[in-house]
């Protein structure tokens, strides 16, 4: 029954079926309910409302994307981040590849780079509210698989990568075309872990030249809004590469990867995490459910972080969860439509942090 809106009290909350949202009724009109939109009211001081809010973050979705499996697969898979559960199909690449680089905003979601069997500069993108195979963005500015992405609202950046490379480059997400030069880190590497907040971006770890497997415990920080050279952050509790990193606003929370001098597949399930506004050391958090690397697949929500699949050292499927605010360790959430290592993710929450 459709009452009008005379009769429809200030604070009813519905659920549109078309355009799939939920909303909330307030000074006459309903409105998108989101967590980062200009405000008007809030429930329990943490939902803000907003008229065409481009994001339900109760509902946000999280994207996975290629990888190995072992053969390179072009599969997308997607999971409602809020709940719990399997991942399910999404669509697919515009080629299999494995060792790309995730951004997103609220709309649209990138998987940068990544290896075929040789590494490739291709970036597509989806719309990440509507089911389907992903569509040519444009280039990177060098072909670089093993590379770190992350993003601002409207931005998204890739740095580092296979071969050695200290390039950090540029897109404007909502509009297709090559990537343009952004700056340097302080060291080539590859297999860094990016995370980022509406404002910073931090990439952390990876293996240099001199390194050896186990990588490094570095992390690097950029202004998204602003091109130039990457700057020292502080250092992770432990050196690795090819790790997770997974942030909402506020906190950023990384680990696993490739740990061992001794072994390519000595993986650790350590987590750590920094405040993102003020640079700094890592402190530990927790752990993952087991020991894991080649983990890119990670986003979260603002309340929710998501890890999934890697090498343990066999091929691995599961998707792990924790929460940003609660140092400990992470639980598990469901499974990957295939075990796979080297995938992208992405979610549409945080502006796609």
């Amino acid at each position: 029954m459709s009452l009008p809106p005379s009769e429809i009290p200030q604070g009813a909350i519905r659920f549109n079926t078309d355009s799939q949202r939920l909303e909330f009724y307030a000074q006459g009109e309903w409105w998108v309910m989101s967590t980062d939109t200009p405000n008007l009211g809030s429930i329990g001081g943490t939902l803000a409302f907003a008229p065409n809010a481009r994001d339900v973050t109760l509902g946000a979705r999280g994207i996975f994307g290629g990888g190995e499996s072992p053969s390179i697969v072009d599969t997308i898979d997607y999971i409602n981040i809020s709940s719990t559960g399997d991942a399910v199909n999404f669509g697919d690449l515009s080629q299999a590849r494995r060792n790309l680089a995730g951004a997103a905003d609220k709309s649209r979601g990138l998987f940068q780079g990544g290896y075929t069997p040789s590494n490739v500069d291709t970036v597509d993108f989806v719309t990440i509210a509507s089911l389907g195979d992903a569509t040519d963005f444009g280039n990177l500015t060098e072909s670089r698989s093993r590379t770190g992405g992350c993003n601002n609202p409207t931005r998204g950046i890739r740095a580092g990568g296979n071969p050695y490379t200290d390039t950090i480059d540029y897109c404007t997400i909502q509009s297709e075309g090559n990537y343009v030069d952004f700056g340097n880190l302080t060291v080539s590497r590859f297999g860094p872990a990016g995370m980022s907040s509406p404002t910073r971006g931090v990439f952390s770890g990876g293996q240099t030249p001199s390194s050896g497997v186990q990588g490094i415990d570095t992390m690097d920080f950029i202004t998204i809004a602003t091109l130039g050279d990457a700057q020292d952050f502080g250092d992770m509790t432990a050196a690795r590469r090819e790790a997770i990193a997974s942030s909402n606003a506020v906190r950023g929370v990384f680990g696993t990867g490739f740990t061992s001098p001794s072994s390519p597949y000595g993986a650790s399930k350590a987590l750590d995490y920094v405040q993102i506004a003020s640079g700094g050391n890592a402190v530990q958090f927790g752990d993952a459910t087991f020991n894991r690397a080649e983990t890119y697949a990670s986003f979260g929500n603002p309340v929710r972080g998501i890890i999934s699949g890697g090498f343990t050292p066999s091929l691995n499927g599961g998707i792990d969860m924790f929460e940003y605010a609660t140092q400990g360790d992470a639980v598990d959430f469901g499974d990957l439509s295939q075990a796979r290592a080297g995938a992208a993710g992405f979610s549409n929450a945080n502006g796609g942090l």
